[in-house]
């Protein structure tokens, strides 16, 4: 086991530096920048979510230190892609509602690397003009929301990729290429891919699948009317499962990689999941903005309404596909 771990971790290691080494080359290239820290990003996920599966068989020091750290990084890394297609989902969203026959396009802007040139809206505001006048609004106020909160993720992208911590969990990660700090052997562990299975399987059984399989049932938006932190409470043990579903895979890498295309499916539903839930609650969160008018307001609303939908169809394709991966296994 401790091989097979250690070629894994070598090898994720290898794309980290790699990454790392394209995006110190992309100079002003952003769309280049962008792929490289896409890739830093993804490697430093999947070293991070290992080393806290595979901890009994590591150096626990070690492997908490540097699971903590490269989960802060690709979380950091994160938060910028996320409001940059949040608001092209969005913007998407207002454009089919209002039966547009253009969509607003989301500015995207520079993507780590410092400069670039002003984020103007005249091409978008051209084709906001097909809107109506809510969702017109609507739009400028949900782009106004998002770009400056994309804009200080990328403050703090270049703030952490320039910070003496991240040198710090660069080095870590170099010397990883090459060595793996493992336990003193101590006695027999339990597999990491049978100990992920079992919470994943627990975490699942917890959420209300038989209700997700009724196609328009309602209740990822019924349950999220009162306030946001209803939505939160609903879709928090989805988040969970997500999170849980992503170790399984990453577990399941180490030993057969490409071995469950069925997860790998599952985990894209539960990323649409909450790509869905995130939007609605920026819908929500522009929809309180102080003295906006109602037509405003009502977009916004509807908006709301039709993200909580693809929620719920995000949970019932899931429900779908886990009962087909379950079928799977047991015909093995």
């Amino acid at each position: 086991m401790g091989g097979a771990l250690a070629v894994y971790l070598h090898a994720r290691a290898g794309e980290f530096l790699r990454a790392l080494r394209l995006h110190g080359e992309t100079g002003a290239d952003t769309a280049a920048t962008t792929a490289a820290v896409r890739s830093l990003r993804m490697a430093a996920r999947r070293i991070s979510g290992t080393l806290h599966t595979f901890r009994p068989l590591l150096d626990p020091l070690w492997a908490d230190r540097l699971s903590t750290e490269l989960a802060w990084l690709s979380t950091t890394l994160a938060q910028e892609h996320a409001c940059t297609s949040r608001l092209s989902r969005l913007l998407d969203a207002l454009g089919r509602l209002s039966g547009a026959s253009t969509v607003p396009q989301a500015r995207t802007g520079p993507a780590l690397t410092g400069t670039g040139p002003a984020l103007t809206g005249a091409g978008a505001a051209a084709q906001r003009g097909a809107l109506t006048v809510g969702a017109a609004r609507a739009g400028a106020l949900l782009d106004r929301q998002l770009t400056l909160a994309r804009t200080r993720a990328h403050s703090a992208s270049l703030q952490a990729l320039g910070s003496a911590r991240f040198h710090a969990v660069a080095d870590a990660v170099a010397v990883l290429a090459s060595e793996l700090p493992l336990a003193p052997a101590t006695g027999p562990h339990p597999p990491a891919a049978e100990v992920t299975e079992r919470r994943l399987l627990t975490a699942v059984a917890a959420l209300p699948l038989a209700r997700a399989g009724h196609p328009y049932n309602a209740e990822a938006l019924v349950n999220g009317l009162a306030t946001a932190s209803a939505e939160e409470a609903q879709d928090a043990p989805w988040h969970q499962v997500r999170r849980l579903l992503r170790l399984r895979r990453y577990a399941l890498e180490v030993l057969v990689p490409d071995a469950d295309p069925l997860l790998a499916r599952a985990g894209l539903l539960l990323d649409r999941h909450r790509d869905a839930a995130e939007a609605a609650a920026a819908a929500a969160t522009a929809a309180g903005t102080p003295r906006i008018a109602p037509a405003t307001a009502y977009a916004l609303g509807v908006l709301h309404a039709d993200q909580r939908h693809e929620v719920e169809a995000a949970r019932f394709a899931f429900q779908e596909i886990w009962q087909r991966s379950i079928a799977v296994r047991a015909g093995r």
